[in-house]
């Protein structure tokens, strides 16, 4: 097993050049706790990956099966430790991420192998899709010491029934994957020994669907939830050309009339 803070790998895909990057929080003895050398690497991986025209996927892991993220290594005089401000540069490490996540061109999927706590939980909030084992805990206990998960609030808010929400900032106490997958906070939850086998039968409903639509999809998806309703209309109206003008609904449009499988270029 790599020393290095993140393992980054990418897993190719049967039958051409195209990939998912995997990219795994790997400071087990800190239950994946994340610092700033994480960052880095986490901020040069996915920005990599969205660069690159053959990649399909993101899933996000953690070493173990102790926990997925701890969420920001609280550890005293931990470089990036998650108090610390630079007021030269205000903006906080875990938002650089967050705000990563939400504009990456990708699908993110957050492959849950360990516990979720604190800012890790932010983390599964920012990614667009998530599996976990059935045997894990999901919380934010920054009450217990003192603090509530103001940084991860965000998009707790986004993807967290309120009363819920409420219950678990102000107990501070962890759920289970059962009851996260009942808010809508998951999208399966399988017994540990099948969690790769979820991952990867997602993965393969994804790859062989067009990566423009994916990622136009992806911006329409974030841009109208802060819209009015009459605001979203307008945008989709104003998108419609744009999506009908590349050349994978041509392809698409194509192979749906002459009853093929489409070739897809991500153009």
């Amino acid at each position: 097993m790599s020393d290095a803070p993140v393992i980054c790998e990418r897993r190719a895909i049967a039958g051409g050049d195209t990939f998912v990057q995997w990219i795994t929080l790997n400071r087990e003895t800190h239950r994946n706790a994340v610092n700033a050398e994480m960052l880095a690497t986490l901020q040069h991986t996915v920005e990599a990956a969205m660069d690159d025209p053959n990649a399909r996927a993101i899933v996000l892991t953690g070493t173990g099966d102790k926990a997925f993220c701890a969420g920001a290594d609280l550890a005293k005089g931990t470089k990036g430790f998650a108090f610390d401000v630079d007021y030269a540069h205000p903006q906080h490490y875990f938002v650089k991420l967050f705000r990563l996540l939400e504009t990456c061109n990708l699908p993110v999927i957050a492959r849950i192998n360990g516990h979720v706590m604190a800012g890790g939980f932010g983390l599964l909030c920012a990614a667009d899709l998530a599996v976990a084992a059935d045997d894990i805990r999901f919380g934010t206990p920054e009450a217990k010491i003192g603090v509530t998960p103001m940084m991860i609030l965000p998009y707790m808010l986004r993807v967290i029934p309120p009363r819920k929400l409420q219950e678990m900032c102000i107990t501070g106490e962890a759920f289970t994957a059962r009851e996260l997958l009942e808010w809508g906070v998951v999208n399966y939850v399988v017994p540990r020994a099948e969690l790769d086998a979820k991952v990867d039968w997602l993965i393969g409903r994804i790859v062989d669907k067009s990566p423009t639509s994916i990622r136009l999809g992806k911006q329409a998806f974030h841009a109208m939830r802060d819209m009015t309703l009459p605001q979203a209309l307008e945008y989709a109206q104003a998108m419609v050309p744009v999506m009908s003008s590349t050349e994978d609904v041509k392809e698409g449009l194509a192979a749906f009339r002459e009853k093929r499988v489409p070739r897809f270029s991500g153009r």
